[in-house]
């Protein structure tokens, strides 16, 4: 029988990522997240519980993450979890719980990150390739009408 092994996530920030570097020069981010649960009890009297989570990014997700996020924005991230276990120096079993992020989304405004979405491509880390622009018509043909979105100009690179 086949597994699935998935997280979606949607919360905030709880500190800018933190960015490491492995020996074969791929990039690491790491940071946690802030999810919150609200309900009402029997009583009537509103409740709220916050989990947190650790994610970690690698390649050019990771890239992306160190350099467009920030502590308090709010994020869409999806991934696996992954279980990190090792004996510290006193000989004791340790477990670390993270998520290993496979697709980022920037939620909220242009201060929160405006929705821009980055998937590193799955296992090949390739960067996905830019979408094709309109190009100027050079002729006789009428030009098509300019979208607001045309004069756009941001400094994301994806």
């Amino acid at each position: 029988m086949a597994s699935v092994n998935k997280v979606t996530l949607i919360g905030n920030l709880g500190r800018d990522p933190e960015m490491r570097y492995l020996p074969s020069g791929e990039a690491v981010a790491s940071f946690s997240i802030a999810t919150t649960e609200k309900w009402k009890d029997k009583a009537g009297s509103a409740q709220e519980r916050t989990d947190w989570h650790r994610i970690e990014f690698i390649g050019r997700t990771a890239e992306v993450c160190g350099e467009y996020l920030k502590k308090g924005m709010p994020v869409y991230v999806e991934g696996r979890i992954q279980y990190d276990k090792w004996t510290d120096k006193e000989g004791q079993e340790k477990t670390l719980t993270k998520i290993r992020g496979d697709r980022m989304q920037m939620l909220g405004g242009r201060t929160g990150g405006g929705d821009a979405a980055y998937d590193d491509g799955g296992a090949s880390g390739a960067a996905p390739a830019p979408a094709p622009r309109a190009m100027p018509s050079s002729g006789g043909a009428a030009a098509p009408k300019k979208s607001k979105l045309d004069d756009f100009d941001d400094d994301i690179p994806f």
